[in-house]
């Protein structure tokens, strides 16, 4: 499990890296022969719980119904439906892209599951094309998603794509 420290100015960082292209790996090993959804995502939600520092939540939101509604998931009880558009969650699916939130105080409509949650990163997840729902990692820690987690995490939703 990868380490986490703060630097002299009190920013999060990582002191043991992750090796995202082994976690994909990982994650495609556990999903071989495994025509369930639901196991995948569940395995994914725990895989990544266990693997990543300092997280209070990992899982999947699903897109269904025009909205968001809650899929597997490590952590403290969550949210069951979320717009599309509201929160971090809504405002990634609407985008179609990855947010990362620094401070979730801060993030216009933030919806406040956890509150020991101070960061988080939600990526989209597409089957044939069309938005199946999102990834959300949550943390304690202001600041905890950067620009590398940002890119392996988007690696690991590629590869979990590959096998819903």
């Amino acid at each position: 499990m990868a380490g986490y420290g703060k630097d002299a100015c009190g920013a999060a960082f990582a002191a043991d890296a992750v090796d995202y292209d082994l976690l994909a790996a990982q994650m495609q090993a556990l999903a071989e022969g495994v025509e369930s959804e639901i196991s995948n995502l569940a395995n994914a939600s725990a895989l990544l719980y266990q693997t990543l520092a300092d997280l209070n939540w990992a899982g999947f939101y699903l897109y269904q119904s025009e909205e968001l509604r809650l899929g597997p998931f490590q952590g403290k009880t969550a949210c069951t439906r979320i717009a599309v558009g509201k929160g971090v969650c809504g405002t990634a699916a609407q985008r179609d892209e990855t947010v990362v939130v620094e401070n979730v105080h801060q993030f216009p409509g933030h919806i406040a599951c956890d509150g020991a949650s101070r960061s988080e990163i939600v990526i989209p997840i597409h089957r044939n094309g069309a938005l199946y729902g999102v990834l959300d990692i949550d943390s304690p820690l202001y600041g905890r998603f950067g620009a590398e987690e940002k890119a392996g995490l988007e690696k690991f939703v590629s590869a979990l794509e590959k096998v819903l």
